[in-house]
């Protein structure tokens, strides 16, 4: 059984073990399979490649992203882009790439394999565009150059995302990421009410939920028995009485000196993709050292 995300967050009785949370995918995958490589193309092949990237990096929180699974799919089934904008309804692009059954077979499979392979020696989460950001996405890709996201359509969105969710609730699953999108940051603040639909499947599973919150901050902050852990700029991170994940990848990558974490914060880094490994294993020690010294 995977580990309780919740339970190892900073400030929680579990003893906040969580000190480096890494975004590497992108990374990863250039690095073992090369440029045009792709992990999704089967559930075997996923397995021999996160085994790897696990190994190498040994992140404090295994990743796996339901985005590049959908974006995965979508390539190699280009009749489907095609169907996305068949309707004018915002949230129907979403709605048509979240609707095959083969994509979310594919992750529970993936789920299933890569649950037994870390035997809950760390929490598994699934990380994926928050509602907002995936429908923005979606009607992007069905060629809507102009996209005005509005409450309705997000909520629905949200409704489309949890239905997937439900496909793989039998897993070990520990916990969800929503993470915003910058390309959103023209519509304004973020309300993670319209995530509702999304916040109570979470709450069902007793998934802990975590959201990166991009370059705008919560209108609302939600309360801490509904998003157990906020992932942003410490400038972002300010009133939030929920486990915070200081993002330090702009600081981390160029040289720079990276905050000191206080008792409830965890660092986060978005591994850069072209980065030479010599530099990233480096990087990543002196983070990991600087994360110990705080505890």
């Amino acid at each position: 059984m995977s580990q309780s995300l919740a339970d190892l967050l900073p400030g929680s009785q579990g003893g906040g073990r969580i000190r480096v949370w890494l975004k590497s995918s992108a990374y990863t995958t250039r690095l073992l399979l090369g440029e045009a490589g792709d992990p999704w193309e089967s559930a075997a092949q996923y397995l021999a490649w996160f085994s790897q990237a696990h190994g190498l990096l040994r992140p404090d929180v295994a990743v796996v992203e339901v985005g590049e699974l959908y974006d995965s799919w979508l390539a190699r089934h280009p009749d489907l882009r095609a169907e996305l904008g068949a309707k004018r309804r915002l949230s129907y692009p979403l709605r048509k790439l979240l609707e095959p059954e083969a994509p979310r077979a594919v992750l529970a499979e993936v789920l299933e394999a890569v649950a037994a392979h870390l035997r809950g020696q760390v929490p598994l989460v699934l990380a994926m565009p928050s509602p907002r950001a995936w429908l923005y996405r979606a009607n992007l890709l069905a060629g809507r150059s102009d996209v005005e996201l509005d409450a309705d359509g997000i909520e629905d969105a949200a409704m489309y995302v949890a239905d997937v969710l439900r496909a793989v609730s039998h897993l070990p699953v520990s916990g969800l990421l929503l993470e915003e999108d910058s390309a959103c940051a023209g519509q304004g603040a973020i309300d993670a009410e319209l995530y509702r639909p999304l916040l109570n499947v979470a709450h069902h599973y007793r998934w802990a939920v975590a959201m990166r919150l991009g370059l705008k901050p919560l209108r609302v902050w939600p309360a801490a028995a509904e998003v157990q852990a906020v992932i942003g700029s410490p400038a972002l991170l300010d009133g939030a009485s929920q486990a915070g994940g200081v993002d330090v990848g702009s600081d981390l990558w160029s040289g720079q000196a990276v905050p000191a974490l206080g008792a409830t914060q965890f660092y986060f880094a978005e591994v850069p993709r072209a980065h030479r490994p010599e530099l990233v294993l480096e990087t990543l020690e002196r983070l990991r050292a600087g994360a110990a010294v705080e505890i």
